[in-house]
């Protein structure tokens, strides 16, 4: 159903009229009187006579798929099957998040043509976006009244997490593929342990590499060269509670860790290795079962994308449990969480043991330089001290954390920003080379 409604025009020539008619002898207020009234009525027979707005199609176009802070273009196209112009504006439903140059345009169609417009957007939050509402209003002949609707026009826009060591994710798979074919390489990782091929000695080759059955069969000295085991299994456990939502370096802690869970996922998988997830808060979020291939980075980002950290403490023993429950075969499981003692002692570190004896486990943290920053100030006055305080203590409890993990058998990271996935990524590739699975 479409409502009347004046336009700028109507205002427009009503103001005009209005200080004329008070000049005028006699009694201007009656004569202005009549003048609106007959001004409202001609809008509203400019209104009744203008096209209906579901007789005029309007098309809206996004992206189905946009990584967060990435720029994309939303079109609208108004289409004039009518034997006239039509002057037609358009205001779409676009939420604040997505940062649009406009949400609202006008346009003069042709008869029987098109018009479109274009504005560009850059989400600034991820998650499943649904558009619906788009309002037309068409113009009478006259321009001073109108005929307005809203209808229904859903578009779907899934904002993914950005991944931002995409570069350092390629750069760990050349140098793990170049381990592959016997190569040193240049941070001294050894060849792996599972074996790959028999193949003539080289300069660079270990002594210990050769082959003497085979050197004696051949009358060459022949080398047996290695490559990092596959087929094993990753799993991630994305920690979505309470403690994730804090910012470090204006990003919250849940971000850095899904860079590190993309950037594990692409390297594992490339690697031929099987990568599941498992994301939780108070209860399980989502689960992810191990798998191979190209798309399961694909799959693990759909997972991801609309998760935002809970305001709730995480429940480490249900999660575990449920990891332990799904996956039987041994496997390296990631821990991604907050390192801050108080929840390590309260939640994770009763939950670990039945973990650690049954799997690899790394757990990873972001660091907040901020804090370093703070420990290591020079305070001038008291609330820099206290400042400095807090900061040290602070320290001083996460290092505790930290040793009484390492202590029950699991390895550490706790990195900056910007260098969570990389190191993750480095000590999964150390595993592999050593075989520790």
């Amino acid at each position: 159903m479409s409502l009347p409604v004046p336009t700028w025009r109507l205002a427009i020539v009503a103001a005009a009229l209005a200080p004329v008619l008070l000049l005028l002898p006699g009694n201007g207020w009656s004569r202005l009187i009549v003048v609106d009234a007959t001004l409202v009525l001609v809008a509203l027979v400019d209104a009744a006579v203008a096209t209906a707005p579901s007789k005029v199609p309007v098309a809206r176009t996004v992206p189905g798929v946009l990584s967060l802070g990435a720029e994309a273009t939303v079109s609208w196209d108004v289409t004039n099957a009518t034997s006239r112009p039509l002057k037609v504006a358009i205001a779409d439903q676009l939420a604040p998040s997505m940062h649009a140059g406009t949400r609202r345009f006008r346009a003069r169609v042709p008869r029987q043509g098109h018009a479109t417009a274009t504005t560009q957007i850059r989400p600034s939050r991820r998650g499943r976006f649904e558009i619906r509402d788009l309002t037309v209003r068409v113009e009478g002949p006259l321009g001073l009244g109108a005929r307005q609707s809203t209808r229904q026009s859903s578009s779907i826009l899934r904002v993914l997490p950005p991944f931002k060591s995409r570069e350092e994710a390629e750069l760990r798979i050349n140098r793990a593929r170049i381990l592959e074919v016997g190569l040193r390489s240049a941070q001294g990782r050894g060849a792996g342990t599972e074996f790959d091929q028999l193949r003539e000695y080289a300069p660079d080759d270990e002594f210990r590499r050769i082959d003497w059955s085979a050197t004696a069969r051949t009358g060459k000295v022949i080398v047996r060269t290695y490559r990092a085991e596959r087929n094993q299994t990753v799993l991630l456990l994305l920690d979505s509670g309470r403690v994730m939502a804090g910012q470090v370096d204006g990003v919250p802690r849940l971000e850095h860790a899904m860079d590190a869970v993309m950037m594990m996922t692409a390297v594992s998988t490339r690697l031929g290795d099987r990568t599941g997830l498992l994301a939780f808060g108070r209860s399980v979020r989502a689960v992810v079962p191990p798998s191979g291939g190209h798309a399961q980075l694909s799959r693990i980002t759909d997972a991801m994308y609309d998760l935002d950290a809970q305001l709730a403490e995480s429940d480490y023993r249900a999660a575990f449990t449920e990891a332990m429950a799904r996956f039987r075969r041994r496997a390296l499981v990631v821990v991604l969480t907050e390192l801050t003692e108080p929840v390590i002692e309260e939640t994770l570190l009763p939950a670990l043991p039945a973990m650690v004896r049954h799997h690899l486990v790394i757990v990873a943290g972001v660091r907040d330089p901020d804090v370093v920053r703070w420990a290591g100030d020079r305070p001038d006055d008291a609330d820099g001290a206290y400042r400095k305080a807090a900061a040290v203590s602070a320290l001083d409890e996460r290092r505790r954390a930290i040793a009484r993990l390492r202590g029950m058998g699991a390895t550490v990271i706790d990195a900056v920003p910007g260098r969570l996935a990389p190191e993750l990524a480095d000590t999964y590739l150390r595993v592999k080379a050593t075989g520790r699975l």
